[in-house]
């Protein structure tokens, strides 16, 4: 009867969402990372742009561990490690496929202030974000839209913040972009609610059901992208070398994305409809012709 009752809630509270297409969700309850592999996740370990140059993407890095603070509830743990030196360098890097342009993208993911081993300092990144290919410098069809969080700064600025970033297009060397930016100064720890919003002519990011950004005219998504979590260095910045690595770790509970635009409370009753009804994963899109490789 508690399914039935759940089945129930989740029909009535999708219907009330007004959901216009499929819908994916992962709560990360798999029993091991070559399952999210067989489910269409791609764990990156492909070198290159963006973090340290020489830095090693490595599937390792990722892990799928148990909730300390739910019983029964599982976490996905991207984590990342540096010595101070390219070649000591560990990032991590999930993505899904390439399926959504318009629509809304949401994630609940634990940002950090502290390396869980190791000195503090490093300018480690910790995002959610979604992207599609840059085929060349300055390709008019590139599209990304990222929340990116900053504790000990990075991107050329000491400051701590919540980088909220639409994209038009880019050139990686020598550097140049065309995007809007906004920063929301300040320390951001803890477990944080992140929906972005795409739609033809705006881009809207929220952080705990706050609107911190709205992005409108040429720095918008044009083609499909896909759901990305990664975690690390700024080029630049890293401490001096030690003999004992500084780690990190960023925790994310679950993701969602769908074709409609849903606020962020309907993202959060979603999730609750979802889980009351036993459905750890949905997953509502046909599978893409060729994984996304998470890089540029």
């Amino acid at each position: 009867m508690k399914r039935i009752a759940a089945a129930a809630l989740l029909a009535s509270t999708l219907a009330g969402a007004q959901p216009a297409g499929p819908i994916f969700f992962d709560d990360f309850s798999q029993p091991d990372t070559a399952t999210l592999r067989a489910q269409g996740w791609t764990l990156r370990d492909r070198a290159g742009h963006p973090g340290v140059p020489g830095a090693r993407w490595a599937p390792e890095a990722l892990s799928l561990q148990p909730d300390p603070a739910q019983a029964g509830n599982r976490l996905l743990r991207l984590q990342a490690q540096t010595d101070g030196t390219p070649a000591g360098t560990v990032q991590a890097q999930a993505c899904h496929q390439r399926r959504l342009l318009h629509g809304t993208w949401a994630a609940r993911v634990r940002f950090t202030d502290a390396p869980l081993q190791g000195a503090d300092g490093d300018p480690v990144i910790q995002a959610f974000y979604a992207i599609g290919p840059l085929r060349h410098d300055l390709d008019p069809q590139f599209s990304e839209v990222d929340i990116e969080y900053l504790p000990n700064g990075g991107w050329g600025s000491p400051e701590t913040r919540l980088y909220a970033i639409s994209w038009q297009t880019v050139r990686l060397e020598p550097w140049q972009a065309w995007n809007s930016t906004h920063a929301e100064p300040g320390g951001h720890a803890g477990w944080r609610v992140l929906v972005v919003q795409s739609e033809p002519g705006a881009v809207r990011q929220y952080l705990d059901g706050r609107l911190i950004a709205s992005h409108t005219g040429r720095h918008l998504p044009v083609e499909a992208m896909s759901l990305n979590l990664s975690l690390w260095f700024s080029p630049g910045g890293l401490l001096p070398p030690t003999a004992a690595p500084r780690r990190w770790a960023m925790d994310v509970d679950w993701v969602l994305h769908t074709a409609a635009l849903w606020s962020p409370a309907a993202v959060v009753q979603q999730v609750q409809a979802l889980r009351a009804a036993g459905a750890a994963r949905r997953d509502g899109w046909p599978a893409a012709a060729q994984p996304a490789p998470c890089d540029l």
